[in-house]
């Protein structure tokens, strides 16, 4: 066999590990170029001044400040309707008319009743009815005259005894007569005096009492069944129709003040510790994307809840809502600034390294990294407050652009 058959023969059976020996030589020869010390391509930025801020973002329900409520009282017909949903009412104004017939003479029955009882208790505090009055003060005049009459028909007969002109028998007679007539003057000028006991009395007053209290309830019943504004504000719910029938307890009328909301923003647990009275707010709307509207803290959580799957705190603020966009129930973004400080130093948190407790940033001199411990304040997912160790439009370094960690006196090349 000749020596080019041969070769024929070898590079078939030998050309994949021909490739692989060409392959591992070729990454060798770059490991030992790498291995030189060649400039690690890294991104950069600049220290320079802005306004940097710390926030806490989460989500929150806006309330009415001022609200109100109508259901109603009893069951009944709904017999106008004089505002709808969306009108701007004035305190006092009439809004709804339910049928009040039967409230009327409940109400009218009660006063009746008021009636009837304070009568009782003059009577009661008076010794009685005028009738009575009169009645008594005649039997005690016709009694005490017959007392009278006994007293001297008993005198007269005691002065008889004495001269032998009547008898012992007739002395006593008289005695027993004036004894019963004073007895029955005495009897009468009691009851004048204390004709009903203190529990008769007691019981005069609970009737009174109670009389007016189920007078003033129907009068409570009658305003419920024709209900007015309390105060300024916008008719936001009216879920009924004139006519239709409604049970007791069912919801006719919702009104609120919406120039001032209240919005109840839910924070994180984790996040509570940052919150602060007087904290700046901004509030939006996914309807109206654009638009914020600007308020502060006003109260800080007291309790955590579980709020859907999360344990949150609730803080609110007021929002001024002069013009009534936003409404009761709807769901907006809250952004709650718990730090804000203008014209300082910053960079990005990308640039950070902490070891020890020692945080620093590289900065890139000469195309070369050279450690610098800094001194931070406060931060935000993007942004680190530099209060000393580096000086304004210092560059440094952010995260290289292979493999190859960043250390002190690395020769590097900012790639823009």
């Amino acid at each position: 066999m000749s020596s080019i058959e041969n070769h024929r023969r070898f590079w078939p059976r030998h050309r994949w590990w021909l490739w692989t020996g060409l392959t591992g030589a070729a990454v060798l020869l770059l490991a030992s170029f790498m291995s030189r010390g060649d400039a690690v391509p890294v991104r950069a930025a600049r220290v320079l001044r802005s306004t940097i801020r710390t926030v806490v973002s989460t989500n929150g329900k806006v309330e009415p400040l001022a609200y109100f409520e109508a259901h109603a009282p009893m069951p009944t017909t709904v017999k106008k309707l004089l505002v709808r949903e969306g009108d701007r009412v004035k305190r006092g104004q009439p809004l709804v008319e339910m049928d009040d017939a039967e409230a009327r003479s409940v109400a009218a029955r009660a006063l009746a009743q008021i009636r009837a009882s304070q009568a009782a208790l003059s009577a009661v505090r008076s010794g009685g009815t005028q009738e009575e009055v009169l009645t008594l003060e005649s039997d005690l005049s016709k009694a005490r005259t017959s007392r009278d009459t006994a007293q001297r028909n008993l005198d007269a007969l005691e002065r008889l005894e004495k001269d032998g002109a009547a008898s012992p028998g007739e002395v006593k007679a008289a005695q027993d007569q004036f004894e019963r007539a004073n007895a029955d003057v005495s009897l009468l000028e009691q009851k004048q005096k204390d004709r009903y006991s203190g529990a008769e009395v007691a019981k005069v007053e609970a009737q009174r009492s109670e009389a007016q209290a189920a007078y003033d309830a129907a009068e409570n019943t009658l305003d419920q069944l024709n209900i007015r504004a309390p105060f300024d504000g916008m008719v936001f719910s009216l879920p009924v129709l004139a006519g239709a029938y409604v049970n007791a307890g069912q919801l006719i009328l919702q009104e609120a003040d919406l120039s001032k909301v209240r919005v109840r923003a839910f924070v994180d647990e984790p996040d509570i510790g940052r919150l602060a009275p007087g904290n700046p707010i901004e509030v939006t709307w996914d309807a109206m994307p654009g638009r914020v509207w600007l308020s502060t803290v006003t109260a800080l959580p007291t309790v955590i809840k579980l709020h859907n799957t999360r344990n949150v705190g609730e803080t609110t603020c007021v929002v001024d809502n002069h013009d009534f966009k936003l409404l009761p129930n709807v769901n907006v973004g809250v952004t709650i600034v718990t730090g804000e400080h203008q014209n300082v130093l910053t960079v990005p948190r990308e640039a950070l390294h902490q070891e020890e407790g020692s945080i620093y940033v590289y900065e890139i001199m000469d195309n070369e990294l050279h450690r610098r411990d800094i001194q931070t304040s406060i931060s935000n997912l993007t942004q680190v407050e530099v209060t000393g160790g580096l000086q304004e439009n210092a560059l440094v370094a952010l995260a290289p652009l292979n493999t190859k960690p960043l250390h002190d006196g690395l020769a590097v090349k900012v790639v823009r």
